[in-house]
């Protein structure tokens, strides 16, 4: 059984800044990928950044010199430090992480929401 915890979601005005944590617990040797996506109603889900156990990352475009994602592999947990926020980054996000050997392999969070007023 592998839990994921999020935190670090909230309110904050346009051009602030929010740091998310995802911090997975359970029987777990290694996680591949770590990742954080979102989604607003309507809208499909999508890949905000992700980070490999070797510490390659991949983000999206509308995201990329403002978000950071890092992980700790010893404490299973990941982070998106958001910065410069802007409206249109308003929407729940979702940590995903990646674990060999199971299947399925992917587990989500429960999702942490994120508002930035304009």
């Amino acid at each position: 059984q592998v839990r994921l915890v999020e935190s670090g979601g909230g309110l904050v005005q346009a051009g602030g800044s929010l740091r998310l944590s995802c911090a997975a617990s359970g029987t777990i040797f290694s996680i591949n990928v770590m990742g954080w996506y979102r989604q607003t109603p309507g809208k499909q889900r999508e890949l905000v950044a992700t980070i490999t156990h070797g510490g390659s990352t991949n983000y999206a475009d509308s995201v990329k010199g403002r978000f950071a994602i890092s992980r700790d592999n010893a404490k299973n947990t990941v982070y998106l430090q958001m910065n410069s926020l802007k409206p249109e980054d308003t929407a729940v996000y979702y940590c995903k992480v990646t674990i060999p050997g199971r299947w399925p392999p992917d587990y989500w969070g429960q999702g942490t929401q994120v508002t930035v007023s304009s």
